[in-house]
């Protein structure tokens, strides 16, 4: 097809790639040309142990398609273990264009039975371990004036969930590395965007409804839009998609027009608080500046 969207010459570092999104992502971008860095520390769920078997296996599928990938072993949620990551890339393939921050751990629990551990660990490698990367990643991809980057949130991130107060907090914090690396990043054409993800894949499969859903809430159903978001057709930068079953919407951070105050006291507060609760004109922002900047201008005119 003369159209089709290739990544010939590209070389993409894929994490968390040893099955579930990150073996789709992995398969469908070595199947349109790239060559992958299938990275996966191959531990449980819930972070802990490791093994080679997983992401080796990714990249034997790959190779036996006829396609180029590595297996990479480390941990996103040190620095070493990123920077090694970012290592075998450019040593195997001699450059860098494309990271997809996809590896996660799960440790659900309500926030009064939550250990330090669970939280630290959580965060460690969701947020921590996007931050990691992207940050082994840029100097490269910064160099060349060219780098494609996607963070993976959720809609737990977004919207919250009961049990997830680590996994949530590291979700929406992805977001906000996401914008600011994008803001970073633009004048070196290195796009940044978001996905919220639903699939079932190990981390969901035991969750209420998931599992009867297999067939409909496919992991290859989301790659398609990580894989767009990662070409150099791509012309988006800076936001959030949810994605999967075939379903694809942005989502935004929005802020209400608001109202100003006659008098700035409690009692104003509560006399006005459902006006400025009211969405009906609500508008995204590109960045902190402009929200601000927007807030000035109205006191300033009003």
């Amino acid at each position: 097809m003369a159209d089709e969207i290739r990544f010939d010459g590209r070389v993409a570092i894929v994490t968390g790639a040893g099955g579930g999104l990150g073996r789709a992502h992995a398969l469908l971008l070595a199947s349109r040309g790239a060559k992958v860095v299938v990275n996966d520390l191959g531990g449980a769920i819930d972070g802990t142990g490791g093994s080679q078997t997983a992401a080796q296996k990714v990249v034997d599928e790959i190779k036996a398609a006829g396609g180029e990938a590595v297996a990479s072993y480390d941990g996103v949620h040190t620095t070493e273990g990123a920077q090694n990551i970012v290592k075998t890339a450019v040593s195997t393939f001699g450059t860098l264009d494309i990271v997809i921050n996809n590896a996660g751990i799960l440790r659900d629990v309500s926030l009064m039975k939550m250990t330090e551990e669970d939280w630290n660990k959580v965060i460690g490698v969701h947020l921590t371990g996007g931050y990691n990367v992207t940050k082994a990643a840029f100097p490269t991809l910064r160099e060349k004036g060219y780098g494609r980057i996607v963070f993976t949130s959720s809609a737990a991130g977004l919207y919250g969930n009961f049990g997830q107060c680590n996994y949530s907090a590291a979700k929406l914090g992805l977001v906000g590395l996401c914008n600011s690396v994008e803001e970073e990043g633009r004048k070196y054409n290195i796009f940044a965007n978001c996905i919220a993800p639903v699939a079932v894949t190990r981390m969901t499969e035991t969750l209420p409804g998931f599992s009867a859903m297999g067939d409909k809430l496919k992991p290859e159903q989301v790659a398609p839009l990580v894989a767009y978001l990662c070409s150099d057709k791509c012309k988006v930068s800076g936001e959030v998609f949810a994605v999967g079953g075939g379903y694809l919407s942005r989502v935004a951070i929005v802020e209400a027009a608001g109202v100003f105050l006659d008098q700035t006291t409690i009692e104003s507060v509560a006399a006005n608080l459902e006006s400025a609760r009211d969405l009906s004109k609500a508008r995204p922002f590109g960045n902190a500046m402009e929200a601000a900047g927007a807030m000035m201008q109205k006191a300033m005119t009003r």
